[in-house]
């Protein structure tokens, strides 16, 4: 594909650096501010923005603006995270998740990382020589972790289908599993890009297939709090497979959340994973040569997010004004002639196909600099087409699909709408 092949220096000036390419929402990012984007810009409308909105927001706790530091935050911090956050992010899970189960979460099945790319990362790292499946399309950031393992890890694409609505179904991961001898899954659920989910008794037997097999789930969950049912209302509850554990110390099952979404705190850069303690143990090892361990200071004022008031205040906020922008975002795409496989249930992404719009506006990459020409940022589909190596060849089914991002301010979001409805027109 060429959209990877972004912005780069001349390569005698790299010297022994291998070229990086931007990736997905930071390509468009750096598209966009060639023609005067950036972050906070009154006069441009980011729909292709990959945090929430951080500000007020109804029903919405107060958002912290301090924190108080003891001595011992000014120095190194323990590599998986300080006893005190990892024992309130077990709380959390079973609070929320475990209530009345034999088996209960410790902080021995917590490690904590500065952010949720790390916490992937570290997994990465300590994955032995096997091979692992993942589906596509997802995040754009597993193809370059995958990519710095190529010489131990064999990835196994699995492509989701149009008419499962972009759903690879738990049936299905598990014949995979089988037919190609995965040792391991690494999946975004809820999805970043299709806004799908397992849920339910799909999770549970994915779960349990995993324990059966002895095959390690490594389940991104960072939009774990941002579900709303199909004619879109918001969601009962989170979506994680962490109640469909049997035993915290056995089940192959790693989970991986954090601050940085449903909590609506980007920049604190706190994430972590939750499994077995001997597993989380091999997660901090690898955080001595990656990282060095997350910052004291984030940690400690995670410790007031995860309050259980606060907590629960802020996710339940976040389902129904979020609730709220999907539904004006997918009723007002659809008036355009954006189509959907199946309407987001979950994150605050909508999927969307651009194939019934009028030349050139059904090829995404037209589509994105037409729009970017208009000051709004999408983000075309075919970044998600995860292609560690770039093994697989030919063009990317996605061409003709978009994310689209309803995490900005309802205002923001309905202006960056008028404008595309505008180009259109």
């Amino acid at each position: 594909m060429t959209t990877r092949a972004a912005h780069s220096a001349p390569s005698n000036s790299l010297g022994a650096l291998r070229e990086v390419p931007f990736m997905g929402v930071i390509f468009v990012v750096h598209e966009a501010s060639k023609l005067g984007f950036r972050n906070g810009h009154p006069d441009w409308c980011n729909l292709g923005q990959g945090q929430p909105e951080v500000g007020p927001m109804e029903g919405a706790p107060a958002r912290i603006d301090h924190v108080d530091l003891l001595p011992e935050d000014h120095a190194y911090g323990p590599l998986g995270g300080t006893d005190e956050l990892r024992e309130a992010i077990a709380a959390h899970y079973n609070r929320l998740f475990r209530e009345g189960k034999r088996s209960q979460f410790t902080k021995a099945n917590v490690c904590v990382a500065q952010g949720g790319r790390l916490a992937l990362t570290r997994a990465m790292a300590a994955l032995g020589a096997v091979n692992v499946g993942y589906q596509l399309p997802d995040y754009t950031a597993y193809e370059d972790m995958f990519e710095l393992h190529l010489a131990r890890l064999h990835p196994v694409p699995i492509r989701a289908r149009p008419e499962d609505g972009f759903r690879v179904p738990a049936k299905r991961l598990l014949e995979e599993v089988d037919a190609k001898g995965l040792a391991a899954l690494v999946l975004s659920n809820p999805c970043n890009p299709t806004g799908n989910a397992l849920q339910g008794k799909e999770l549970e037997t994915l779960v349990a297939g995993a324990r059966a097999r002895g095959t390690t789930l490594v389940l991104d969950e960072f939009y774990s709090h941002f579900v709303y049912t199909p004619d879109g209302k918001p969601g009962a509850g989170p979506v994680s497979a962490a109640p469909f554990v049997d035993d915290v110390e056995r089940d192959p099952v790693i989970l991986i959340d954090g601050l940085t979404k449903s909590f609506r705190y980007p920049g604190w850069r706190v994430g972590w994973a939750i499994g077995p303690s001997a597993m989380m143990e091999t997660l901090a090892r690898t955080a001595s040569s990656i990282d060095g361990g997350p910052s004291r200071i984030a940690q400690r004022a995670a410790l007031k997010v995860l309050e259980p008031g606060y907590a629960d205040q802020e996710t339940s906020a976040v389902r129904v004004v979020f609730a709220r922008k999907r539904n004006l975002m997918i009723e007002r795409l659809e008036r355009m002639g954006v189509r959907f496989a199946k309407k987001s249930e979950s994150t605050f992404y909508v999927w969307g196909s651009l194939e019934a719009l009028p030349a050139p506006f059904d090829d995404a990459m037209t589509f994105f600099r037409r729009a970017l020409e208009h000051k709004v940022l999408t983000v075309p589909g075919e970044f998600f087409d995860v292609n560690p190596g770039k093994r697989r060849r030919g063009p990317s089914p996605y061409r003709q699909w978009m994310r689209f991002s309803f995490g900005p301010p309802m205002p923001n979001v309905e202006l960056g709408l008028d404008r595309l409805e505008a180009m259109l027109k």
